[in-house]
């Protein structure tokens, strides 16, 4: 079986969200019944209208600036931060059953790191049954995946052996030069959050380096008549085109809506404008086109700048463009306005739109399809609690509690949904429908592929409100890895969370260790450890700090008087 990638799902075996065969399925019952929606305005702007030929002096022109190692003063932006990025003391909590329970997750870190270097080191993630290493082909040949996502959880974790291991793979083996078919939007997430966070958070200069070379490689993909990227390119000769599966050739509302995060600090790091001016255009495009109901659809044509289908989703497809629009606006120190507005214009329409309240109380997130309710709630939009709750303290001043009520709701659906199966782990997908509520009633939505979201959403709301209970629900889920993802050689998903006779996909995922592990630990750790206050996380749970221009420009200031 061939697979293909959907937004935030490994491409590999049973990390797939779905099969191309369920996808071509997907989108011709789409056809079926979904209008196009109304035309929309295309790019007028002709100097952003790249060809092919274009993006090799793009990246002549980022090689000539980011080669000015002196622009980005690590020294400034240190200071610039309101707290350490460790804490006081790594965050370790004075509580001493809590402190037990943060040191379980570090161990599993451990296990499951200690396994893919013995097993399947410098491949992209570690088959812990067959006990060797899989690579592949949705990175375009890069190679590492497993260890690039791990860097930041290992060092905030003092794993720093382990750090230092991956670190010389860095330096000695990461080749960025290779030719094939690569997601924008998955290096984008792992590789270039992954080694973007290191940086900030060790000032290895090694990290910046790959990074800035690596982010050259990606600008082809927005060769398009309207500036908004294709979903595939080849990072070798910057050939870009859209997954088969896309309709029409659409590109992926979750992909090219998920790039402002990453983009932003590689125009800070290069002193290149390039990478900022890419994102703004496309924020720029989806403000112009009409949306129905002021929701965002989830297919857009690169060519044409229409929309191509009618479906909405805050799980697959659409999840993160949500995600970035609140955290850009975190990001920037709070002055991206455009970013902040654009947020709570798509929360107002989700609200109206697609929360739903089940009979049994559950409030829940639907899918829209052509103004056709699918009572469906993905395990992927179970970030969305967390996301709602970290935006809630910005919001309307009479909506603030009610954001952060529902960010509330929306997490105990979620949490629902572990509980009402055999295992405490939760579905890729649960319903609303036929007196059934959060629990899947389709065999080929069982699966649990040591997905991340649910424990995002407890890590946000433990912070936010210090009710106990997340914390207690997180170790429901610690226990439950343990207990039925745990194998003699890593951790593995499984196909059906709704059997304790567990069946194993033989898939220990990249994003296990970067966001599952790193959120637990979090979790069971001190606030000041990755404060908020200082930090956003991008989708793949790498750590990105606050833009703060006018401290930066401050430092600049006081350094040349000197």
């Amino acid at each position: 079986m061939v697979f293909r990638k959907l937004p935030g799902v490994s491409a590999s075996g049973m990390g797939l969200r779905l099969s191309q065969k369920f996808v071509f399925l997907l989108f011709l019952s789409g056809l079926v019944t979904e209008e196009r929606l109304p035309a929309g305005k295309t790019q007028e702007d002709p100097t952003l209208i790249r060809s092919k030929t274009e993006s090799a002096s793009d990246r002549a022109v980022l090689y000539d600036q980011s080669a000015n190692s002196d622009f980005f003063s690590y020294k400034k932006f240190k200071k610039c931060l309101l707290k350490p990025p460790l804490g006081r003391d790594n965050g370790t909590p004075s509580d001493p059953r809590t402190s037990e329970r943060r040191e379980k997750v570090k161990e599993m870190m451990k296990f499951a790191w200690d396994n893919y270097k013995h097993f399947a080191w410098g491949k992209n993630e570690l088959r812990p049954l067959t006990r060797n290493g899989h690579i592949g082909n949705m990175f375009g040949g890069l190679r590492g995946a497993s260890i690039i996502d791990s860097l930041d959880t290992l060092y905030i974790m003092g794993l720093m052996e382990e750090y230092n291991d991956a670190k010389e793979w860095v330096k000695n083996s990461l080749d960025l030069n290779s030719n094939g078919e690569a997601s924008l939007f998955e290096v984008n997430i792992r590789y270039v959050g992954g080694l973007l966070a290191a940086y900030y958070l060790t000032g290895e200069e090694l990290f910046k380096d790959k990074v800035l070379e690596l982010g050259e490689k990606l600008l082809p993909a927005f060769n398009t008549p309207t500036g908004i990227p294709r979903g595939v390119i080849n990072l070798g000769s910057g050939t870009s085109w859209s997954w088969g599966w896309a309709s029409a050739g659409s590109s992926i509302l979750a992909e090219f809506g998920t790039l402002h995060l990453e983009f932003v600090h590689l125009s800070e790091l290069s002193n290149n404008p390039i990478y900022r001016e890419k994102v703004m255009n496309i924020r720029k495009l989806l403000n112009k086109i009409e949306k129905p109901h002021g929701l965002y659809p989830n297919f857009l044509s690169p060519v044409s700048g229409n929309w191509v289908q009618h479906h909405v989703s805050i799980g697959g497809l659409g999840d993160s463009f949500y995600e970035y629009l609140i955290k850009s606006y975190l990001m920037s120190d709070k002055t991206d306005d455009e970013a902040k507005t654009m947020y709570y214009s798509a929360l107002d329409a989700i609200e109206a739109n697609l929360v739903q309240k089940s009979p049994g109380g559950l409030t829940y997130m639907a899918e829209w399809r052509g103004g056709i309710l699918d009572h469906k709630m993905g395990h992927l939009a179970c970030f969305s609690g967390g996301m709602i709750g970290i935006g809630a303290d910005d919001g309307a001043l009479d909506k603030k509690q009610h954001y952060l009520d529902l960010a509330a709701e929306i997490t105990h659906t979620c949490h629902e949904s572990y509980t009402r199966s055999a295992t405490k782990l939760g579905p890729e997908a649960f319903r609303f429908d036929s007196g059934s509520e959060a629990t899947a009633t389709r065999l080929s939505d069982r699966y649990y592929i040591l997905r991340p979201e649910v424990i995002e959403s407890y890590m946000y709301m433990w912070r936010l409100t210090h009710d106990p209970k997340y914390r207690e629900w997180g170790w429901e889920a610690v226990q439950a890895l343990e207990e039925h993802c745990r194998v003699d050689s890593g951790f593995s998903g499984i196909r059906d969370v709704y059997t304790v006779t567990v069946s194993h996909d033989n898939m220990q995922q990249s994003f296990f260790l970067s966001e599952t592990l790193k959120y637990l630990y979090l979790l069971f750790s001190d606030d000041d450890l990755l404060p908020l206050e200082d930090w956003v996380f991008n989708t793949e749970a790498h750590p990105l700090p606050i833009v703060r221009k006018s401290c930066l420009q401050d430092e600049a200031t006081q350094t040349a008087s000197k």
